[in-house]
């Protein structure tokens, strides 16, 4: 690989770890601070992605929307829209117990990837929607790709920067202490389910943030793409080893996992063709592996949360 194509590929992989980054910081938000079990990230992903390429993709004749507006009002309508589907769902399922929630989100995730693959006139069913702006994407693809890199870490950042602001404010103190004990916090006076029901829907928020920010990178999306294993088991993965609860335990466990991730991918493509398939799940057995052996060494995570914050 000469020095442009290597070059190319750590732009391209810096993006892709900037939108593991938001999710990772998503699920945090609600398992970390709240402890509440989302199992269906990959869910709350694909409203995002969807929603802001039928706003900013070119009409096409056979699906509605296609308004062509600026990404910027995609990225926000994807927040909305996954916070919009995430509030009937913790209002429903929050004042029950967690497995009611675990339940609930991938029943949902698996609702809103067989209705994005069946209906054409919604999301073009199988053939998905191209054609979706990038930010810069007129410029050179060097040029478009290190800026949309620039972009990406520049939302990361923001919402870490928010999400640390609001982890020593007054709000992230009662979340923790609604996590370790809703009794109490009940006792005190604290209204329990609505304040882990605004954990739910800002997390959902930002993993519907990281979908937009996906689809303008990729500038297509279809339903093979929404793959509970690449986004949600491979994020639960990230948190529990980075520190859940701490945002940059999040941000070092997302790294990992992704540079874990891609360099077996390197490795197995390197193999015979009649070997490559079958190694390819090995992939797997090596995350799963690693996660067993942090939860037994070190079930707090390599970045674990600051006592008394």
């Amino acid at each position: 690989m000469d020095t442009v194509g290597l070059l190319n590929y750590a732009i391209f992989m810096g993006v892709l770890i900037g939108i593991y980054a938001l999710l990772t910081l998503g699920l945090n938000v609600q398992w970390g601070y709240a402890g509440l079990f989302n199992a269906g990230v990959a869910g709350f992903f694909a409203v995002g992605a969807y929603l802001s390429a039928l706003l900013t993709a070119p009409p096409a004749p056979d699906r509605i929307m296609g308004w062509q507006l600026p990404t910027a009002v995609g990225w926000l309508g994807a927040m909305v829209a996954a916070a919009a589907i995430a509030w009937p769902i913790g209002k429903v399922t929050l004042r029950f117990r967690s497995d009611y929630l675990a339940i609930a989100t991938i029943g949902i995730a698996e609702v809103i990837r067989l209705v994005l693959r069946t209906e054409d006139t919604l999301s073009g069913g199988v053939r998905g929607i191209t054609q979706v702006p990038r930010p810069f994407g007129d410029l050179p693809y060097e040029w478009s790709q290190l800026i949309y890199l620039a972009l990406t870490w520049a939302l990361v950042l923001l919402v870490f920067w928010g999400l640390e602001r609001q982890l020593t404010a007054p709000w992230g103190r009662m979340m923790r202490a609604i996590r370790e004990n809703e009794t109490a916090a009940a006792a005190m006076g604290k209204h329990v389910a609505a304040r882990r029901l605004e954990a739910f829907v800002l997390g959902s928020a930002i993993m519907g943030l990281a979908g937009a920010v996906y689809v303008h990178f990729m500038r297509a999306i279809t339903p093979e793409a929404i793959d509970p294993m690449m986004v949600t088991f491979l994020v639960w993965i990230m948190l529990i080893l980075g520190g859940s609860g701490n945002n940059r335990g999040a941000l070092l466990g997302t790294l990992l996992i992704w540079v874990i991730w891609s360099a077996s991918e390197l490795l197995t493509d390197r193999l015979p063709a009649e070997v490559a398939t079958q190694a390819k799940y090995v992939r797997v057995f090596v995350i799963g592996l690693l996660l067993q052996l942090v939860l037994r060494w070190r079930p707090e995570g390599i970045l674990p949360e600051p006592a008394g914050r």
